[in-house]
């Protein structure tokens, strides 16, 4: 039967019937906002390369939940810039360190906001690696594991609701989630970075973190951006480890990996909208070539098209008002 080729049109007429079929929607309760924290006093430190991201000290905490909090963005991916760093990482799991401080100020300010500590040592390593470094250059995975689950419980202790493995080392989930479970930290979420590619667009996130590495790179740990069916069998075997979500890092140019684990996986899947991936979008609108808004909404209603339930992302706080 030949169908008259208005048919297809007819409910993209108006508004009003657009809305009523469409597919993939876009909430304000889907996202999750990165924060960088840093030490020293009543500072708000524009990130050059991220316009409209700041590096806030503990100070700033209480009224950035709050302006969070009144949004409805209802969590915040936490990440430590320390005062100073060591080959042993040891401020990542210093129970006075950034993070836990921080942890401590958001939880206080807004009990009700969900708190993700991201969890890795190359924030706080003096070479900026992800992990402990053996003479030969090389990373080691095991010993690299014990700090990452004392790490882990650290931000539990200080009251993290989730904690968000970054480092791509083997058995991370694994080592983490046990630790936490014997620690009585049962209630504690593991979000693993199960997908996390040695990526071109991760420049101004190593600015504002202040972890580029200072010798060699990273694609010995993190994930060969030619590889989908890889992905897929990390987010398997973090699902088996205990990861209560998984993640695909960077989201825009791997929406076919979002979308394989997404029917692989039986358990929440989330993707991360890259600075890279942000600082584009606000390079092309600071010039007139894209609608900002428009260009951003599109953008990350693919990422949910494609088949994730949670989006990480830096234009959080605008869509959030754009949403509403």
């Amino acid at each position: 039967m030949a169908f008259p080729a208005t048919r297809l049109r007819r409910m993209r007429r108006t508004g009003s019937l657009r809305s009523l079929v469409r597919e993939t929607r876009l909430s304000v309760d889907q996202l999750v906002y990165p924060l960088f924290v840093t030490h020293g006093s009543d500072r708000r430190e524009p990130v050059p390369s991220m316009p409209g991201v700041e590096r806030l000290t503990i100070s700033h905490l209480a009224d950035e939940a709050s302006e969070i909090a009144a949004l409805g963005i209802p969590a915040v991916l936490l990440f430590g810039i320390p005062a100073d760093k060591d080959d042993a990482a040891s401020g990542a799991y210093d129970a006075e360190g950034i993070v836990q401080l921080a942890v401590r100020a958001l939880k206080q300010a807004q009990p009700d906001l969900t708190v993700i500590t991201d969890v890795c040592l190359c924030e706080y390593t003096s070479h900026g690696h992800c992990g402990i470094v053996r003479e030969s250059g090389d990373v080691d995975n095991d010993l690299t594991l014990e700090l990452l689950a004392r790490t882990a419980i650290s931000h539990a202790e200080a009251g993290a609701d989730a904690v968000a493995p970054s480092d791509m080392m083997d058995g991370r989930v694994g080592a983490i989630r046990s630790q936490l479970d014997a620690d009585g930290h049962t209630d504690t979420a593991i979000i693993a970075y199960s997908a996390k590619f040695a990526s071109a667009f991760y420049g101004p996130f190593r600015d504002a973190a202040d972890s580029t590495p200072a010798f060699g790179d990273r694609r010995g740990y993190q994930m060969d951006p030619a590889n989908a069916r890889e992905a897929v069998r990390e987010a398997l075997l973090d699902v088996e480890e205990g990861a209560d979500v998984v993640m695909v890092k960077p989201a825009l140019p791997y929406l076919d990996v979002v979308a394989r684990v997404r029917d692989a996986v039986d358990v929440p899947v989330a993707a991360y909208n890259v600075s890279g991936e942000y600082a584009a979008l606000k390079a092309a609108a600071e010039r007139g070539w894209i609608d900002e808004s428009a260009a951003v909404l599109e953008t990350l209603t693919s990422i949910r098209r494609a088949g994730a339930d949670i989006v990480v992302t830096y234009h959080a706080k605008e869509v959030a008002q754009w949403l509403s």
